[in-house]
């Protein structure tokens, strides 16, 4: 295990009734997030209307003993303050809408999330949500083109890659996407890829290495690999401890040890 305890979730809340409860700014401010969401703010008497619930109370006893009301009701409550009462908590959210980038430190420092999110504001540019958009857009154009999924999925994995036709931080990126999908190459063939591991850390893979093992279809890996280099392949990326007999399809990469 990689010793992480939240598990992100992106929550649609658009047209629901979310609970919040308190006043002042802390109270105002988690209005205003539930509605940007297109959410509906309601009080806790309507608490059997809703699923989540945000309390934003000065008192901590007041709102602790709120939160244990809303959660005897089955709401998923977060509790301003207060992590240790928190069913979820709040990231930092860089909007460049339809894509989120969410930051956050599981409630340890709202501060830290925040100034990592003003970092990647200046990185990520704004044409990737019109990016994002034009690709949905073309979703049956590419299922058309690649029928395949994981054919498709290559294809894809290759153009957008940094200085390939697609590459989401270049302007214009969304217009060549039809060229793109007349004159793309044959996606790449699935390849075997073996790394051997000098290291635990996986600050110390190389950028190729790190790329591979996110796109990778299959991980193959020895049992002292360690899950924090498991944790930067694809979540449902197929895993096989070694020696492994099978035949793996799609791209695999091999973690090994270094002797």
């Amino acid at each position: 295990m990689t010793g992480i305890s939240s598990l992100p979730l992106f929550h649609r809340v658009r047209g629901v009734h979310v609970v919040v409860t308190g006043e002042g700014q802390m109270g105002d401010a988690k209005r205003r997030l539930v509605e940007r969401a297109g959410g509906v703010p309601c009080s806790e008497a309507e608490g059997h209307l809703a699923r989540l619930a945000f309390v934003a109370l000065d008192d901590p006893r007041e709102a602790e003993a709120v939160a244990l009301r809303l959660k005897r009701r089955g709401l998923l409550v977060n509790v301003a303050d207060q992590p240790d009462l928190c069913d979820f908590t709040l990231p930092s959210i860089l909007d460049r809408e339809p894509v989120l980038v969410a930051v956050s430190t599981s409630g340890a420092s709202a501060g830290l999330a925040k100034q990592l999110r003003l970092r990647l504001e200046r990185l990520l540019p704004q044409s990737l949500g019109p990016l994002a958009q034009a690709l949905s857009d073309a979703r049956e154009a590419m299922r058309a083109r690649w029928p395949d999924a994981a054919e498709r999925r290559r294809a894809l994995d290759a153009a957008l890659q940094e200085g390939a036709p697609l590459d989401p931080m270049q302007p214009g990126a969304m217009d060549r996407i039809g060229p793109w999908l007349s004159d793309a190459p044959a996606p790449p063939v699935p390849a075997h890829h073996v790394f051997h591991l000098a290291s635990d850390d996986p600050e110390e893979l190389t950028l190729r290495e790190a790329r591979l093992l996110g796109e990778a279809d299959v991980i193959l890996h020895e049992p002292a690999v360690s899950p924090a280099i498991l944790a930067r392949a694809r979540a449902d990326a197929a895993r096989h401890l070694l020696p492994f007999d099978g035949q793996p399809e799609g791209t695999v990469v091999e973690l090994r040890r270094a002797r």
